[in-house]
């Protein structure tokens, strides 16, 4: 089985430098080449001696949790992310024979000298072409830790042959089966859904502004993150059939209703061209988020505790299913 795996470049600081020398590395231990160590046990009392102000067994065990999933999980044929300073972009490259090196004086300005040596793809993925589950998994605040939703992984970036058929099919039939349900409701409907997952997202205040199809803003929304930040937040929602692609104009006709200081949503039930994320994460304007059919199924699923009763009962969805 090919596993996942994730290695985090000091939030993207070194991720050229990955990318460029070809390998992935961590930081811990600079002073000790660990190409002898065999065990996990032997990375504690290595850890205990290099940092001796790391007292806390729960700090101690994670750490060298960590260095170990490096050392001895991540194998040959395996594939590592690595998030670019830019996070809505991810690299992924395949780790090859022979992995682990030991580099005490690196002669690039990476100072990391436990390396692993990878072949990594030099186009990045956008983190938006995934699936909310998988979005999230990639939230984790560990540097180094497995990545779970490998059959999302592997159909992004066109590996299908690394997802069993049974997986795919099942994949599918999940989606088409909720996105059918959603697609019942009329236009109006569909927008008033969207402001009702808004407030189940944490938006306050979410509303339903827009006119149907008048191509501007179809709601609103204010999330306050614990008075760290406020995210005013200005929708529209588009209910397409599947196999339609929104273009790159019409993410721009939103913009255009975005005022300075707020950023944007499109929420759709089928999905976008490849230009329409150039668009909405252009430089200098307005944040627009792309969420397409699948990765709305997702947020519905996880948020449909908190969706009315009316729409729950007018979408006739099992729980069982939506939370699949």
């Amino acid at each position: 089985m090919t596993n996942i795996f994730c290695v985090r470049a000091e939030f993207g600081t070194y991720t050229q430098h990955f990318l460029n020398g070809k390998y992935a590395a961590i930081g811990w231990l600079p002073n000790n080449d660990l190409s002898s160590v065999a065990t996990k046990e032997e990375l504690y009392p290595l850890y205990k001696s290099a940092y001796p102000n790391d007292i806390s067994n729960v700090v101690i065990g994670q750490q060298v949790g960590q260095i170990s999933r490096f050392l001895f999980d991540i194998a040959e044929g395996d594939y590592v992310i690595v998030p670019d300073s830019n996070t809505d972009l991810l690299y992924y490259g395949i780790v090859q024979a022979s992995p682990y090196q030991y580099v005490k004086q690196p002669s690039d300005s990476c100072p990391y000298c436990h390396r692993l040596n990878i072949d990594w793809n030099v186009k990045p993925v956008r983190r938006s072409e995934f699936t909310v589950p998988f979005q999230n998994t990639m939230r984790s605040s560990l540097t180094v830790f497995k990545v779970n939703h490998s059959t999302n992984f592997f159909s992004v970036i066109g590996r299908h042959d690394l997802v069993p058929a049974i997986e795919q099919k099942v994949e599918t039939t999940y989606y088409e089966a909720v996105l059918e349900r959603i697609l019942s409701l009329d236009a109006r409907e569909f927008e008033i859904l969207i402001t009702h997952i808004l407030t189940a997202l944490g938006f306050e205040g979410s509303e339903h502004t827009g006119k149907v199809a008048d191509g501007g803003v179809d709601a609103t929304g204010e999330l306050n993150v614990a008075n760290m930040a406020k995210i005013k937040l200005f929708v529209q929602a588009k209910r397409y059939q599947r196999g339609n692609k929104i273009d790159a104009n019409t993410v721009k006709q939103l913009r255009a209703n975005i005022p300075a200081g707020g950023q944007g949503a499109f929420i759709t039930t089928a999905d976008f061209q490849k230009k329409a994320f150039d668009v909405a994460l252009e430089p200098g304007f307005p944040r627009i988020g792309l969420i397409n059919g699948e990765q709305l199924v997702d947020i519905l699923a996880e948020h449909w505790a908190k969706i009315p009763d009316d729409f729950q009962e007018k979408l006739n969805l099992k729980i069982g299913l939506v939370s699949g």
